[in-house]
């Protein structure tokens, strides 16, 4: 009898559970940003939203959460309701590096499930426009000739422009201060102001003002030239091919969230990366939509397995 009552009573909670996922969403989803307004993410996300919302027929909030390199988001998003209505976009920095960086946190990479890849990303090193160097080769000159006198800004320890920031200075074997802010748009502020040196930063938020002349980029961690910054050398041209900073961002719902309702977020994700209005905004950004084959939730996850272990290399002095 208590065998047949656990099976009727599993065989309810998955028809709830599917019709609950069927009407799925009724009102708006909010999607946590672990930065504030401006950067990169900020800026991805809110094409990505606009265009997932249309296709959901909902309207997603993005709610900007800064602090400890995204970890502070990132367990509001760990801690929220499993039920679609809260999701978070995240990179290798939040979403890997973080637990090398602070292995204290309240959240684990399976505190999450995977919805998508929504955008390829690629690192720049920029300078204040009045920085004594005109190029890569005499601002590695400068560094090793003024060790630890210069300083370089980022999104906080753990973000992605930490990252590029950190795989810089290693490739390059210079001896610099990193900067952290609560937003890549507060470090380029400060850079643009001469406050400090220059910037870690990627393309999608950093572009614009290499364009406007606010600062002068010297390298992009990229294999190709970038098509909205054509003049902008690739870090073997510029003679430093140890130099990758080619990341990612993607999409991310608490764990136990259905999987009727992941398929339903990927789903919208798909729908979002390939319209006209997110290939524009991202080719003004220098940043690319991924391929379809690179949208399944098991492609992030295995890019956050791949990173985690990466960094764990990479960053094993940074731990708090």
């Amino acid at each position: 009898m208590l065998r047949r009552w656990c099976v009727a009573a599993a065989a309810a909670l998955v028809l709830a559970t599917s019709a609950y996922a069927q009407d799925f969403p009724k009102r708006p989803i909010t999607m946590i940003v672990p930065f504030a307004a401006g950067g990169t993410s900020d800026v991805i996300a809110r094409a990505v939203a606009d265009q997932m919302g249309a296709a959901l027929g909902q309207t997603i909030i993005i709610e900007n959460v800064g602090g400890a390199g995204g970890s502070t988001a990132l367990a509001r998003a760990a801690r929220a309701e499993p039920d679609g209505y809260t999701i978070a976009i995240g990179n290798a920095g939040t979403n890997a590096a973080t637990y090398t960086i602070y292995p204290k946190l309240p959240f684990t990479p399976d505190s999450f499930a995977p919805v998508a890849v929504v955008a390829k990303t690629f690192g720049i090193v920029a300078l204040r426009k009045d920085f004594p160097a005109k190029d890569l080769k005499e601002f590695i000159d400068y560094a090793r000739k003024n060790p630890g006198k210069v300083n370089l800004g980022h999104a906080g320890v753990g973000s992605s422009n930490y990252l590029i920031c950190k795989s810089f200075v290693h490739a390059a074997g210079i001896d610099v201060q990193l900067v952290g802010y609560r937003g890549a748009a507060l470090a380029l502020t400060d850079a643009i102001g001469s406050q400090i040196d220059g910037v870690c930063d990627a393309a999608a938020s950093v572009s614009q003002a290499i364009d406007d002349r606010l600062v002068k980029a010297v390298v992009v961690g990229s294999t190709v030239r970038l098509a909205s910054l054509p003049e902008l050398p690739t870090s073997a041209e510029a003679g430093l091919p140890e130099f990758e900073a080619q990341g990612w961002n993607g999409l991310f719902a608490p764990r136990g969230t259905p999987p009727e309702i992941i398929a339903k977020l990927n789903a919208a994700a798909r729908a979002a990366v390939a319209s006209e209005a997110v290939k524009k905004r991202f080719a003004d950004l220098s940043t690319v939509a991924p391929d379809a084959n690179e949208l399944a939730p098991e492609v992030l996850q295995q890019l956050v397995t791949r990173d985690v272990a990466k960094y764990r290399t990479l960053l094993a002095d940074d731990k708090k």
